[in-house]
């Protein structure tokens, strides 16, 4: 019986993909016969990402950003034509937790960074890719938003607030592709064993949490072809 790689010939792009989920996806959607553009602003990491897929007989290619860096960004989509001709998927991964603090206390440069790298260089990431998913056969773009978008809770306005506007701003993306066939979701990873979990729970024991790894599949189902959902928040655990 023949293998069937679920994301055979298509390309994907995937932010934040040195380490944590980012990293988790890049390696699986390698796995599945992707051609992964792995951004992130690690060098190091990416390499050793690089290694692990190249190792595995996957392909991917480079591309060392700041996301801040919103002119970068924004060349992405032509030099993605350029080199490939084509953009299948992209997975707006990228994200800073910032400061858990007071509202009335945030310091406003962590304020100004955080929702730069969290909303606008999604902003940025959907205007550069745009046309290219649109030209796809099987367009497919997915955000990771957080369960703390879902309400005011002490401490935590900052992030909060840059995944309830991200969240905003695809769904309605999502609806202005409703006649087309890209395809425009988010994903909930919930409680997962990351650095940022770790920054904002320093007492809490990783091991009990759920790897990147373990959430992978929901990705690929909305990365896929044959996905029909558009416009959802999906919870990934």
């Amino acid at each position: 019986m023949t293998d069937t790689k679920r994301l055979e010939g298509r390309v994907a792009l995937i932010t934040g993909a040195s380490h944590g989920i980012g990293c988790a996806v890049a390696k699986r959607f390698a796995a599945e016969g992707a051609h992964v553009i792995a951004v992130g602003r690690n060098v190091g990491a990416l390499e050793e990402l690089s290694d692990e897929v190249t190792d595995a007989g996957g392909k991917i290619t480079l591309l060392p950003l700041d996301l801040t860096m919103f002119d970068k960004i924004d060349m992405l989509g032509p030099t993605i034509y350029e080199r490939f001709g084509k953009l299948d998927i992209v997975v707006g991964n990228a994200g800073l937790l910032g400061e858990i603090a007071p509202v009335g206390h945030i310091d406003a440069q962590v304020f100004q960074n955080t929702y730069a790298t969290n909303v606008t260089a999604n902003f940025h990431l959907i205007r550069t890719t745009d046309k290219l998913l649109q030209l796809s056969d099987a367009g497919r773009a997915i955000f990771v938003t957080s369960n703390a978008s879902a309400k005011g809770r002490a401490f935590w306005g900052l992030y909060a607030s840059t995944k309830a506007a991200l969240e905003s701003l695809v769904l309605s993306y999502a609806q202005e592709l409703e006649e087309t066939k890209v395809k425009v979701n988010l994903i909930n990873p919930g409680r997962i064993r990351t650095k940022m979990r770790a920054e904002a729970y320093p007492g809490e024991d990783p091991e009990t949490l759920p790897t990147p790894e373990s959430i992978t599949d929901v990705f690929v189902d909305l990365a896929e072809a044959t996905c029909t959902k558009h416009g959802e928040v999906v919870n990934a655990s």
